[in-house]
């Protein structure tokens, strides 16, 4: 089962990337990993090191912090509710 804290900081990292108009693959090469990874950390199916997290947020030029707003916030059924921010469509609008 994926931790609620893993999942939220993957859908923050696929916010910024999404507003930042950056392909998984892009921020693939800018932190020197496989896309594939990148993929894995959005959908919260791997856990971010605090050094890999440290590494994104210097690519996409935000604090580390920016992955962590909101958290308080998740309780298991919001979790698992839809955030309309997942929605690339939804963002673009």
């Amino acid at each position: 089962m994926k931790h609620p804290v893993d999942l939220h900081v993957g859908q923050r990292v696929r916010q910024r990337r999404w507003l930042f108009g950056m392909t998984q693959q892009q921020l693939a090469e800018k932190v020197g990993i496989k896309f594939q990874q990148i993929q894995k950390y959005e959908t919260g199916t791997n856990r971010i090191s605090a050094s890999r997290l440290w590494d994104i947020s210097e690519a996409m030029d935000v604090p580390v912090t920016f992955f962590f707003e909101g958290l308080g916030e998740i309780d298991d059924d919001k979790a698992q509710k839809k955030n309309i921010l997942e929605d690339k469509e939804a963002l673009d609008l």
